[in-house]
C-alpha cells in the first residue's frame, strides 16, 4: 500500500495510528499542503485525488481511497485484529458519531485551504485564522466532551479498548493544545488524551506542528 500523507495532517495522522495499531504498513508518499503552490493544489496531484486533500490511500490492488474515515473503516475490514470498532451497534454508531463530530464539523473548517480562502476573499491576518481556529476548536470539542461523558463506560472514549473515536480524537485534542487550550477543561477528553498517549501507535504519529 501508499499513503498519500503529510505529516501535519491530523487526517494523515489518523490513517496511520489504525496503520500501526493493525500492524499495518504503506509506503509514505509526502505531499506539500501548506501555501497557494502546495502540491495539494497542483494538478498532478489533483488528478490522484480530485479533492486535492490528504491522506489517499492505493491499496495492493490499485484502488486509490480517500477520506480518513472511509480508509480507516477499510483497513479494519483488512486486518480484523484488533477491532477499530466497539461490539454493539448502538456502541459503533456512538464511535462514528464522535469520529464524525470530529472529522466533519471542527477539522473541516481548519485545513490551510479554509484559511488560503479567509485571507483571499475577506482580508483576514495571522490572528483573525487563530481566532477562527481557536472558536471552532474550542466549541466542537466542547461538544464532544458532552457526548462522551453521556455515555462513558470504560477508560477510552467508547469502551475499553481505543476505537474510531479514539483515532479522531487524539490528533485533534493535540492540535488543541497547540492553540493554547488546556485540555483539563474537558475532563473526559483529558483523561481520555492520557491514556492514548502512554499507548504507541498514538504518540509515535501524532501530528507533526506546524514550521
Amino acid at each position: 500500500m501508499k499513503l498519500y500523507q503529510n505529516e501535519i495532517s491530523s487526517a494523515t495522522s489518523r490513517v496511520r495510528i489504525a496503520l500501526a495499531l493493525k500492524g499495518l504498513t504503506a509506503e509514505a508518499l509526502p505531499v506539500t499542503i501548506l501555501g497557494k503552490d502546495a502540491e495539494s493544489r497542483q494538478a498532478r496531484y489533483r488528478s490522484v485525488n480530485p479533492q486535492g486533500l490528504v491522506p489517499a490511500l492505493l491499496t495492493d490492488s490499485g484502488v486509490l481511497l480517500t477520506q480518513s474515515l472511509a480508509i480507516v473503516e477499510y483497513l479494519d475490514e483488512l486486518q480484523p485484529e484488533p477491532p477499530l470498532l466497539p461490539d454493539t451497534a448502538e456502541d459503533r454508531a456512538l464511535a462514528r458519531s464522535i469520529a464524525l463530530a470530529i472529522a466533519a464539523e471542527i477539522h473541516a473548517l481548519l485545513p490551510p485551504r479554509i484559511g488560503l480562502h479567509l485571507r483571499a476573499t475577506f482580508q483576514a491576518d495571522a490572528d483573525a485564522i487563530i481566532a477562527w481556529d481557536r472558536h471552532w476548536v474550542g466549541e466542537g470539542m466542547a461538544a464532544v466532551e458532552t457526548m462522551i461523558a453521556g455515555r462513558r463506560q470504560g477508560a477510552f472514549a467508547v469502551g475499553d479498548r481505543p476505537s474510531i473515536a479514539d483515532i479522531f480524537l487524539f490528533p485533534q485534542a493535540i492540535g488543541a493544545r497547540r492553540l493554547g487550550f488546556d485540555l483539563t477543561q474537558w475532563p473526559n477528553i483529558a483523561d481520555i488524551v492520557a491514556r492514548l498517549e502512554a499507548i504507541p501507535a498514538f504518540h509515535e504519529n501524532a501530528p507533526a506542528p506546524r514550521k
